[in-house]
């Protein structure tokens, strides 16, 4: 299990699911499957890279994040807001019990922060 304050998880996200599936496979072997631990969207599959986890969201944004486990969501979402970053997506809870926020660097560069189910 990755430590508090790790990159670990990443998503990505696609207009096209199955042209993503395809790149990401032949270029790094990832293999991409439905895990209904991670979610029970059929619009959010995870991608096993065979050292890391991540998922590969359909949807009409095209985009690529690395995922911070934190201990309390809210309260990074403060710690960035406090050094110069901002809020994009408030935190919020999927149906598995992950709560997660997204986030911008002070650049404007995207991420996410994210704590498990209890």
């Amino acid at each position: 299990m990755p430590r508090f304050n790790d990159v670990a998880w990443f998503e990505i996200g696609t207009d096209d699911p199955a042209a993503a599936e395809r790149f990401y496979g032949e270029v790094f072997g990832w293999q991409t499957g439905q895990d209904e631990t991670a979610s029970t969207s059929p619009a959010y599959r995870v991608i096993d890279t065979g050292g890391s986890r991540g998922g590969l969201f359909t949807g009409t944004e095209n985009y690529a994040i690395f995922s911070v486990l934190v201990e309390d969501v809210d309260a990074a979402c403060r710690k960035v807001e406090a050094a110069g970053g901002r809020v994009q997506r408030p935190p919020a809870v999927n149906p598995v019990g992950v709560t997660f926020a997204h986030l911008l660097d002070p650049a404007g560069n995207h991420f996410s922060v994210f704590t498990p189910p209890s």
